[in-house]
């Protein structure tokens, strides 16, 4: 038998640490800050100029926020409408939010009604290459023959 997971305490993180991956099982709490600050994120790259010439012009998607146990950290995942996550002008921009992350921090604490406002770091959003991946490997022909067998 495998060993018992609790959803919380050091035994859950020391599990999930060894897994190799990240809670699945985020609160309901988490779940719920998480999607407003995604939203109220969307709002502000909608809305706001900001100085770091990398970040004026450029179409950011948020995709996610995954937030901590403790609501003082969020990891913000972001699509650069038009770049592949790995590609060089996606990682300016996420270095360029990595920057302006206390900046953005700020406009999210006018926006948002949060005892602390967590701190935010950025990381490119892969799942739409993967996803677009996939999509392309279905569609080549000799997989198309064998699907429709």
């Amino acid at each position: 038998m495998g060993r018992e997971v609790r959803s919380g305490g050091k035994f859950a993180q020391f599990a999930a640490a060894e897994s190799g991956r990240e809670s699945a099982a985020r609160s309901q709490r988490q779940l719920r800050v998480g999607e407003e600050i995604r939203h109220s994120l969307a709002r502000i790259f909608a809305r706001e100029q900001f100085r770091d010439p990398e970040l004026n012009g450029q179409t950011l998607t948020v995709t996610e926020v995954r937030i901590s146990p403790d609501l003082k950290n969020a990891t913000v995942f972001i699509v650069v409408m038009g770049q592949v996550a790995e590609s060089a002008e996606a990682k300016k921009v996420i270095k360029a939010l990595s920057h302006a992350a206390p900046f953005i921090r700020g406009l999210l604490a006018k926006d948002m009604v949060l005892r602390v406002v967590p701190s935010l770091s950025f990381v490119s959003d892969a799942s739409f290459d993967q996803a677009a991946r996939i999509t392309e490997l279905l569609a080549r022909p000799e997989i198309v023959r064998d699907i429709k067998v």
